[in-house]
Parts: C-alpha cells; structure tokens; sequence
C-alpha cells in the first residue's frame, strides 16, 4: 500500500478542514486535523502487542464511523503523530470482511503532527489500519525495569492528554469527538495489563499475558489510557482499590484509605458517580504529572505517598473529574477551565466534607498565592480564562490560570448566588450535559439561563465576561483566609527577627500545607546561615515529602545553600513530575554556573523522563547533548 501513500500541501489541507467545520455549524478545533462535521468516529476497536523489546504498540485499530452529512465520496481525516501505517482497510459489512483502500499522509506539523486521509467506499462504515507506534511516541513511556520501583521487570504507561493520543492511535484526536472503545492486549506474561475501561482484573494471580477491555460509555480520546508492568491490586472498599508495584502496594493503599469516603462525599453533593469503579494506578516517578483523570482508573504520582495523607487532595482533584472533564468536557483545548476550573473548585468541596473547612482554606489560600506569583511573570494572553491556543501547542495552556483563576471564578459565584443555588445549579449542569462535550459558550448560555436571568440584580453579563475573556483576577475575586497561617507567620517572622531560634518553633502538628506556607515567607535574601540553621533542626534536605522537598529545593538553588546539591540531583534523577523538574530547571538556568549544573544534571536525568517532561525542559536547558 505505500504506493497510495502521497505528501500533500499542508495549508491546502487545513483550509479544506476549516471549511468543513464552517459549513456543518461544528465548533472548530485548531488541534485537530479530523473532520467529524462530515464523518464521525464513533467507536475504536484496538488490538496491540506491547512489544518492550522494541519499545512499541504493534496492531490494528478498527473504527466505527457515521456519516454526519450522509456525503458517500466524503473522505475520513484522521491525527497521528509518528506512527508506521502499514495498511489501511475498509468494511460495508460491519467488519466481517475487510478490503484495501487508498490513504495519504500529509505534512508533519512539530505540533499537530500528520494528518491521515482514508478514501471511503461509498457504503463503508468501518476502516482497519495496521500500524506500530515509534519508540520516541510522545504519548507513551517505556521504562526498564532499572526505572521502576521493583527493579525487576519493564513498564509502560501512557499519557494522552492533551493531543498525545494521535502518537499511539491514529483517531480523531479532539475532546469534541467522543468515542467508546474496545481493546484486546498482549503482553509478555507475569506482567499486567490495565486501561482506561472495563476488564481491569482484580484477581493477582490472573497476569497470563492477555487481557480484553471495554470503555461502553463515549469520552474523549484523550482519556483512552494503557499501563503494564508488574502490578498488583489492594481493595480500599466496596467500589474503589489501587493498583500498584508490589513493593509500594502497601503504602499507596495506607495513603488512598479514604478514597471511598470521597467518592461518597463527591455523590452527595453533586449526584451519583457513573463509572462504576473508581480504582487509582499509582505509577513510577517518571510520570510527568500529579494524576491523570482517565476514567475507572485514575493515573497518580507516587509523589503523593507522603505517610501522612496531607498530599490526597491531588486525588480529591481526579475523582471530581468524573463529573467535571470526564462527564462534561470542554469541546477544545481553549475552553480547558471548564474541566479543571470545575475540578479543582470541586476537589475543595470534596476536601472541606472529609476534613474540614481549615483544610479546605488553607489549600485554597495556597492555590490562590500560586496563582498571584505565576500571573505576576505571565504574559496577558495567558492570563485568560477562555485563553486563545490558536497555532499553540495545547500544552502551554497548562498553567494555574485555568485551574485556579477557574476555581475562584466559580467560588465568586456560590459566594454571590449562596451555596444551596450554585450546588444546584452546578449538579442540574452535570446532569444536562452528562457525556457531551461542550464550549464556553454553552456554559455560559446555561448560566445566563439558569442563575443570572434569575438574579439579576446579582452579577451582570459584563462581570461574567471580565472573568472569562481578561487578563488578571477581578477586584471582586474571593479570598481564602487560614487561620492557621496566620500562626504559621507569626513563627517565621519570630525565626527572621531573631526572637525565637529554630528549634523553639511551635511546629508540633503542622501540616505539609502549613509547612509550605512556613518557607514560602522566608525572604529572597535569606541566606545560607539562616538556611543551615533550618535545615539542621527540621532536616529539610532529607525529607521525604516532595512537595517540601522541591519548595526547600528551589530555596536551596536561589540561596546557592550547597548542602542541598546532592539531594538536588538526586530528586532530579529520580523524579520526573513536571510540576517540579521544570521549575528546578529553570531556577537553575538563571545563572551561568547553574545552567552548566543543569546541563551536567540533565544529560543524566533526561533519559527517565518522559517525551511531556523532556520536551519541556528542552526549552530550558541550552546544552550540547
């Protein structure tokens, strides 16, 4: 078949797609090289061999289609992104015999990748492609077993969103196009297979090497996920349990005991779960991020095991995206507030109904502090809610501003509408755009509709707008408060003014949040000695917890404190979170001797990192590698 295979003009090709979207009435996605305005996709049928020795997915995919405008010379365009089409196939038959057809791929974009176009027999309503994914595919990571925790045998995992499905699965990469799928998967045997589905087996003893999966409800590419390593399953209740390296079972499952008790909590507020399960795979520190939300099966960083459960808000976060991303999703990558503003406004709930209102301010005081130093060095057009990702990678819309601007934005509104309206209001959305992804426009059509024509005297159009469509944060944005920071404070500015010397702190009892708070006050110009003095009492440089690890890290690079070199390069090499390599990084890069640290650091730790992670470093460090 390579033959068909045929470079065309890239400008000409998008052109033909915008005027697709134009003429169907469909909201246009500048991330997507699909036309579902003509042909819609509609359920994906995998069959892969997880090759580790090669380090690829090596199969077929099978995809279901409608014709949107009935057009029988319409043709089906497709994302990918480094994939080897071998053959491409068509049915009329409903996929009991296939055929040969002709396909092309088009010019490669660094961000969209390539598009696939398939011609279509009139009467197809299925297509066959053979393909294997490259070793370098930016949506998959493979680890040896070195990598892992166990040490024993290979893993791998992905992570699709937000278009890194399209580098293992040539689809319709585009959170408006939903989709149910179906997977058969082999693997060498003794290793566990897991996806995003139906099928995941709670049985330890089952690891035959083939395993059968079923996701029947339609959502987004983007949380169609695979892991296999050496896992094994712990119940945490009736409808929840963790899937994890046997070496770090037991820990994950002290640190997620509450997991039910969120799921439960979560329902009461804003109706029942929909999934049926509720399990997490904690993987190896390689993942580049806190969780990923793919459906029945949250993916987690082991950077949460903290000992304490002062770190499972991050769960909190993921299980809320079953109602907020996962049951109602932003139709493109620019309406991204609408998952997570949604989701982290509805992980505070969560956490404010398991432990408490102080937990939930001092979470929210910390997010809202993240999220005023992170606008203070940020462009305007980043600032915004409804930000525009046109010719953008849709990863640099990863910022605090659509989970944290997001969040108070919806805090405003139960403040001025009252609780028991916005909690209804709130759970009546979920309910009308249960499985259906969706654009600013409608949330904001719904809202006039439904609370602001009701009250309108309250907050008016033009308030809403200036949320959504300005940079910054309105004067009128709420204000966490925590008393217990308060008091945090009152013992940093006794440590700084010499009235109280470390080791007299009243820290007994503090929290991780409390903690961070404690050495985000200490001065840019603190010093080594002051920092020595700390470090000798609370043993920063060796604690265990990451997230004070990585605030006491920074700290350590901005003060030049040398003690801390050691554990910085060995959290850099160990741990491939994004949230805290890049920063670490980039703290680094600010001075000539530090970015020649972070060159010697990198070229030992980009290996473990994954294509996410690398990608975003690579934009930091400037080293011959």
């Amino acid at each position: 078949m390579k033959k068909f295979i045929e470079l065309f003009d890239l400008k000409a090709f998008l052109f033909v797609i915008i005027f697709a979207f134009a003429a169907s009435g469909q909201t246009q996605d500048f991330h997507s090289y699909s036309n579902p305005g003509e042909i819609r996709v509609t359920h994906i049928n995998l069959d892969w061999d997880v090759l580790f020795d090669k380090k690829i997915l090596s199969g077929s995919a099978v995809l279901s289609f409608e014709r949107v405008n009935k057009d029988p010379n319409a043709l089906l365009n497709l994302d990918t992104r480094a994939l080897d089409i071998q053959k491409v196939e068509t049915s009329d038959d409903g996929g009991k015999t296939f055929s040969n057809t002709k396909f092309r791929l088009g010019e490669n974009d660094k961000y969209l990748g390539t598009p696939l176009t398939i011609e279509l027999p009139a009467k197809a309503d299925r297509v066959k492609i053979t393909y294997s994914t490259s070793p370098d595919a930016s949506g998959l990571q493979w680890l040896t077993p070195e990598q892992t925790a166990g040490k024993k045998s290979p893993f791998m995992f992905s992570q699709a969103q937000a278009i890194h499905a399209r580098s293992f699965i040539p689809l319709q990469d585009s959170p408006a196009v939903r989709v149910t799928y179906s997977a058969k998967v082999r693997t060498p045997k003794g290793l566990l297979a897991v996806m995003s589905a139906e099928g995941n087996t709670e049985d330890n003893a089952k690891r035959g090497g083939d395993y059968s999966f079923n996701m029947p409800r339609a959502i987004p590419p983007y949380l169609i996920a695979i892991a296999a390593g050496d896992l094994k399953f712990q119940s945490l209740g009736k409808m929840t349990g963790v899937y994890s390296e046997p070496s770090i079972l037991e820990k994950s499952a002290y640190e997620l005991a509450d997991t039910e008790k969120m799921v439960a909590a979560t329902e009461k507020i804003y109706g029942k779960y929909r999934w049926g399960r509720y399990d997490i795979l904690v993987l190896p520190p390689s993942f580049p991020f806190g969780g990923m939300e793919n459906p029945l099966l949250t993916f987690a960083t082991p950077t949460i095991l903290a000992g304490d459960r002062s770190l499972v808000s991050l769960i909190a976060h993921e299980l809320a995206h079953s109602w907020s991303g996962n049951l109602v999703t932003n139709a493109t990558w620019r309406d991204f507030w609408l998952n997570e503003g949604f989701t982290t406004y509805l992980e505070r709930r969560i956490i404010e109904a398991v432990y408490g209102v102080p937990r939930r301010e001092m979470e929210a005081s910390l997010g809202k502090n993240s999220l005023m130093e992170e606008l203070s060095g940020m462009d305007e057009r980043d600032q915004i809610l409804h930000v525009d990702l046109k010719g953008r990678d849709p990863d640099e819309g990863f910022t605090g501003v659509p989970y944290e601007k997001g969040a108070l934005f919806l805090r405003y509104l139960e403040e001025t509408f009252g609780r028991k309206t916005f909690d209804k209001f709130v759970r009546d959305y979920f309910d009308k755009y249960a499985f259906q992804s969706i654009t600013t426009e409608t949330f904001v059509d719904h809202l006039e509709k439904n609370l602001l024509s009701k009250n309108p005297k309250l907050v008016s159009r033009a308030e809403i707008e200036k949320w959504l469509e300005q940079p910054g944060l309105p004067e009128n944005a709420p204000s966490p408060k925590s008393d217990a920071f308060a008091k945090v404070k009152i013992q940093a500015d006794n440590f700084l003014n010499g009235k109280t010397a470390a080791s007299q702190l009243a820290t007994k009892g503090w929290t991780t949040h409390e903690w961070l708070h404690f050495l985000k006050s200490m001065p840019a110009d603190l010093g080594s000695e002051r920092m020595a003095k700390l470090d000798e009492v609370f043993k920063f440089t060796k604690i265990g917890n990451s997230e004070i690890a990585f605030q006491w890290l920074m700290m350590s690079i901005a003060q030049d404190y040398k003690p801390a070199d050691a554990r910085l390069e060995d959290f850099l090499i160990n741990i491939g979170r994004r949230k805290f390599v890049r920063p670490l990084f980039a703290e680094l890069a600010k001075t000539p001797a530090g970015m020649q640290r972070a060159c010697e650091i990198y070229a030992k730790s980009r290996a473990g990192y994954h294509p996410i992670t690398q990608s975003s470093v690579d934009s930091i460090v400037s080293c011959d590698r």
